[in-house]
């Protein structure tokens, strides 16, 4: 057996599970250690061999995707600047919300849609989104745009790449390190090159007031 037994995972967990999965990663902020590229990706693999319906799979995943950030969205918007000041713990980190501050530094609005592919960024930029005060009409737009292109682009890679290789599974240990790895490389190059500057977010973002 593989050490990284994700296939056998979605096998398991069935539609509703990966429909769930994504739910919580995109918008739930104990969902950031979910593997959501992963789990796409394989899932599309998987619909390749006829375990689903790649259109049911698309299409469900997308509109958990958009709930998702939406749920985040609403959370942080609700809890405020209060957010900042919960103690780390496993599911809650500060320095997972410094990464966010750095990404909508750099990108602004685009962040939601930009932030789909980056793992952790993903799941906190809605709640960062709601606690900046982001007009709920530009996030939605981002939101929308962003699941549909994660989305589609995980789940019909899969399928695609599926159909095209014999005996995939073969190969689906180094598929996911690979897309691990380049999921995790804007992350580095953000924190590497951060400004010492204090976060001033833009394009509508307003940084959160002290309680």
């Amino acid at each position: 057996m593989h050490i990284f037994e994700i296939m056998p995972l979605i096998q398991a967990i069935g539609l509703i599970g990966i429909f769930l999965f994504v739910f919580a990663e995109s918008g739930l902020f104990f969902g950031f250690f979910l593997p959501g590229d992963s789990l796409l990706f394989t899932a599309g693999i998987l619909a390749s061999a006829g375990h689903f319906n790649i259109m049911l799979l698309f299409l469900g995943c997308f509109v958990m995707a958009v709930l998702g950030d939406s749920v985040g969205y609403y959370f942080g918007k609700k809890v405020g600047p209060r957010i900042f000041s919960k103690p780390d713990s496993f599911f809650w980190n500060k320095r997972n919300i410094e990464k966010t501050e750095i990404f909508f530094k750099k990108h602004g609005n685009k962040t939601i849609t930009l932030a789909r592919f980056v793992p952790i960024v993903r799941t906190f930029a809605p709640i960062m989104a709601g606690v900046g005060n982001m007009e709920y009409k530009i996030f939605i737009f981002w939101n929308i745009l962003g699941g549909l292109l994660w989305t589609a682009s995980m789940t019909f890679a899969g399928y695609f790449l599926g159909n095209s290789i014999k005996n995939i599974d073969r190969f689906i240990l180094p598929i996911i390190l690979l897309i691990i790895i380049l999921s995790i490389i804007p992350v580095l190059v953000q924190v590497f090159k951060k400004n010492k500057k204090p976060f001033a977010p833009s394009e509508g973002i307003e940084p959160p007031s002290k309680p």
